[in-house]
């Protein structure tokens, strides 16, 4: 099983990942970000965006087959895909090579959102560049919610209470 967490661009995806990671060792954190920037050193990106590529929506689909090990493994994927055309593709994908994907949202208030940005100290020089996107996340939001297995508003809480949240859509462990 994958757990794919969408949300806009510094919503506290990859915290909550590594907080679902440290309570749940055997868990397999998958960011196929990591896709794209091996796509990037490999095929001209026209848009800039490797999303936009058809070659990393074929790979993410196979590296995420493979990691979900035919289902014996439990996998979580902190990567937003604002795309419905893309997600769809994706998730098809998954799905026709047994894989089960459980959406969950990471949401937040538009302003507590920006304040998350503009005070990230981990990664300063991506404040403009999320905050740019942040209009994609919005744009997107509706079929994203609609789509979505659980939708945490983040607004308000912890990394430790998101996690608390998404672990809901978990298996048990053991």
């Amino acid at each position: 099983m994958i757990v794919w967490l969408h949300g806009a661009f510094g919503a506290g995806k990859t915290a909550a990942a590594a907080e679902l990671r440290r309570r749940r060792p055997e868990l397999v954190e998958y960011d196929p970000e990591m896709v794209g920037y091996l796509l990037r050193r490999a095929l001209p990106l026209p848009t800039g965006d490797f999303q936009d590529l058809p070659e990393w929506r074929e790979l993410v689909v196979a590296a995420g087959a493979v990691l979900d090990g035919a289902g014996r493994r439990l996998v979580v994927a902190p990567m937003s895909l604002l795309s419905e055309q893309y997600a769809d593709e994706v998730f098809t994908g998954l799905a026709s090579r047994g894989v089960e994907v459980r959406h969950v949202v990471l949401d937040v208030a538009a302003d507590e959102l920006s304040r998350r940005i503009r005070t990230d100290e981990a990664e300063p020089g991506a404040v403009s560049w999320r905050l740019e996107h942040a209009r994609a996340y919005a744009d997107a939001r509706p079929w994203l919610v609609a789509a979505a297995d659980l939708v945490v508003d983040t607004t308000t809480m912890t990394v430790e209470q998101v996690a608390d949240e998404v672990a809901r859509v978990l298996p048990p462990a053991g």
